[in-house]
């Protein structure tokens, strides 16, 4: 949703629910103001090193959205997906990834970096709660190295990239001759069936596996991991760095579990990697 030069317009931001309070904020801190001023939530170091990788802090960012999450019965002795609430995380994060992606183009960036995602459940509602994306708009000094330059540091989808790695491992990943592409993920929300009662009778005292808990978390893991990979594919990424995968119960009970896998897709900037050795220095004083 960005206009033909890249960046997001107007009526492009309005659709996206981007409030007119940001937009006024986003427009003072646009390069080229009489009195241009960035904001961050990079540390000091992290800043420092974004800088030295050729990358301009232009301002915060962020995307939210408000969600209602819906209900959906499991079956008590079975294993398996609730769909429902499956899209419904993913739906919620990806709305608030795009207003963040949005406000970053209205400044004109390159990328995203040191982006956080966070889920907080409302008490002005027990099935509401906020999905936020933020993390610090950049812009590069330069144009990446490589015979393909025409699409700059954004993705090839024309969106800034996102990348939620430390600045420290933002620095890295550049100096190595790898460009970030976007954050990627997958989601899946497990209903785990519950044991019967001559089963649970059965394993007291017992050192034993049970199949059952180990085949649903297993695959609830691995539809998870799929999804995201299949992300990071139609990125045409070489690869995913710096993945997690979280298990988050939220209030679904204890049988009901999400999890979420997340990472950073990246591509060669060069065919060669090289990455400065550590030296030994050894101080002077007594």
């Amino acid at each position: 949703m960005t206009s033909p030069n890249g960046t997001a317009g107007p009526a492009d931001s309005s659709a996206l629910g981007i409030p007119e309070d940001a937009m006024r904020r986003l427009a003072e801190m646009k390069p080229g103001q009489a009195t241009t001023l960035f904001t961050s939530d990079l540390s000091v170091n992290e800043f420092l090193l974004v800088r030295e990788a050729g990358f301009r802090p232009l301002g915060l960012v962020l995307g939210s959205s408000i969600y209602h999450v819906g209900f959906q019965m499991g079956r008590w002795s079975r294993n398996q997906e609730l769909e429902t609430l499956s899209q419904a995380m993913y739906h919620a994060r990806e709305l608030a990834m795009t207003r963040m992606e949005a406000e970053a183009s209205v400044l004109g960036a390159d990328g995203i970096v040191g982006v956080r995602l966070e889920i907080e459940f409302k008490e002005f509602g027990t099935d509401l709660a906020e999905f936020v994306a933020v993390g610090t708009a950049v812009k590069a000094d330069e144009a990446p190295p490589g015979p393909s330059t025409d699409g700059g540091w954004r993705n090839n989808k024309g969106e800034p990239f996102t990348s939620d790695l430390s600045g420290q491992d933002f620095w890295t990943l550049i100096q190595a001759g790898y460009a970030p592409l976007g954050m990627v993920m997958g989601t899946c929300v497990y209903h785990i069936a519950h044991q019967r009662f001559w089963q649970t009778i059965g394993n007291i005292g017992q050192n034993v596996e049970i199949p059952q808990f180990t085949e649903a978390l297993y695959d609830a893991r691995e539809l998870a991991m799929s999804r995201m990979q299949a992300e990071a594919e139609g990125l045409h990424a070489e690869g995913i760095v710096g993945v997690q995968l979280l298990s988050l119960p939220h209030r679904w009970g204890g049988h009901t579990t999400e999890f979420f896998a997340i990472g950073t897709a990246v591509r060669p900037l060069r065919a060669d990697h090289i990455i400065d050795k550590p030296q030994l220095v050894l101080p002077l004083t007594d």
